[in-house]
């Protein structure tokens, strides 16, 4: 922990908001939060499967989980949801900013509504989170935590996906400065950069479904040869990572390698590290 404070050790009572939580890595987030007692609120770009979402892990866990619709990347419906929060659940002490969508290509082959779109979701999303929650967090100076989900394509660039790796290695930067700054200010609350590698979720659908020229425009392709693994291990780990107060979470180790090798090429080689192609296992 690197001499880091816990501030959050105790979930039961407080309350949670998980973005993107309708499937996948934020669902099972959600749950894992409602399992250890906290209330909920479920948000998610389809209101609709938020509330579906949320009635489940109310009959599963019975804890008050609430379903709203966001679009992250609209500033003014995450503020609504800060409000809504407000209102329901009351203050808010842990806050992950999950949606995320993926769209493959050649950084100079994007069309700006392309860019606009996906740095929307899931660089501007995770902004919105911490200029609409952030402050009453901070003026509260109640214990809390912040979780960023960034990707291990935050720390390591994968060609062909240039504008989502350009989103998720601003993520990580913007995470890891907000960690000093709220130690700056003596603020309870901790930070968690959570870097998944590949896990079982809808992404590439939700990707495929929503991206901006529609369904099919370019196919969202597995990017490594790496078994996936359950969302909810990934949610067990992230929960166990608020408690402890662990900033990074990578949660498949065979990406280690791959990081000290980018970092080594930066302190000793200056060669750049090229993971493999999209779908392609390492040759070593």
């Amino acid at each position: 922990m690197s001499g880091r404070p816990v501030y959050l050790d105790q979930l039961a009572g407080r309350n949670a908001v998980v973005t993107g939580a309708a499937g996948g890595i934020g669902y099972a987030l959600a749950g894992a939060l409602a399992a250890a007692g906290m209330r909920v609120l479920v948000a998610d770009i389809s209101e609709a499967a938020a509330r579906q979402a949320a009635e489940r892990l109310t009959a599963e866990t019975g804890v008050e989980a609430l379903g709203a619709g966001v679009d992250v990347s609209k500033e003014d419906q995450v503020e609504e949801l800060a409000e809504l929060a407000r209102e329901r659940l009351g203050p808010v002490h842990v806050l992950c900013n999950n949606a995320g969508v993926q769209m493959p290509g050649k950084a100079w082959d994007f069309t700006r509504k392309e860019w606009d779109w996906l740095l929307g979701v899931n660089l501007y999303g995770v902004i919105h989170g911490l200029r609409a929650f952030l402050p009453e967090m901070i003026a509260s100076g109640q214990p809390g935590h912040v979780v960023n989900t960034a990707s291990v394509g935050g720390l390591v660039a994968y060609p062909g996906l240039g504008m989502y790796t350009a989103a998720k290695f601003a993520v990580a930067g913007l995470t890891e400065t907000l960690a000093h700054d709220l130690l700056e200010v003596g603020a309870p609350i901790g930070v968690t950069i959570l870097c998944p590698g590949p896990t079982l979720s809808s992404l590439r659908e939700n990707s495929d479904r929503l991206r901006p020229d529609g369904q099919g425009a370019r196919e969202v392709p597995t990017v490594t040869h790496i078994d996936r693994m359950p969302a909810e291990r990934v949610a067990e780990m992230t929960v166990d990572a608020i408690r402890r107060n662990r900033f990074w979470l990578v949660t498949h180790p065979e990406y280690l390698d791959m990081i000290r090798e980018r970092a080594r090429g930066i302190v000793e080689t200056d060669a750049t590290f090229a993971p493999p192609p999209l779908g392609e296992a390492p040759s070593r």
